[in-house]
């Protein structure tokens, strides 16, 4: 009996960690600007590594290194590329 709960609790928390990563945000159909393109408009900003970028709050956000060296945060407007953000990560 316990081996039928373990297994049963085991299936729920599967259930779970799926459910979450179902919920992550996505592109939006209306956003006009891919991934790449918002890493060639960052690398034009300065940006010599983008260490992180991914969908959220109906934006590409993430961080990067600039020429400086320093870890700076960024948000893309994904309609026409704008960068939105460009802030020193503290």
């Amino acid at each position: 009996m316990k081996a039928i709960k373990q297994l049963f609790t085991g299936l729920a928390l599967i259930g779970t960690l799926s459910a979450a990563s179902a919920w992550a945000d996505q592109p939006g159909a209306d956003w006009k600007v891919n991934k790449d393109q918002a890493e060639a408009a960052l690398k034009g900003a300065g940006y010599t590594q983008i260490t992180k970028i991914e969908a959220d709050d109906g934006h590409w956000e993430g961080e990067g290194i600039k020429a400086d060296g320093k870890q700076y945060e960024f948000k893309v407007d994904p309609r026409d590329g704008r960068i939105v953000k460009d802030e020193l990560d503290d």
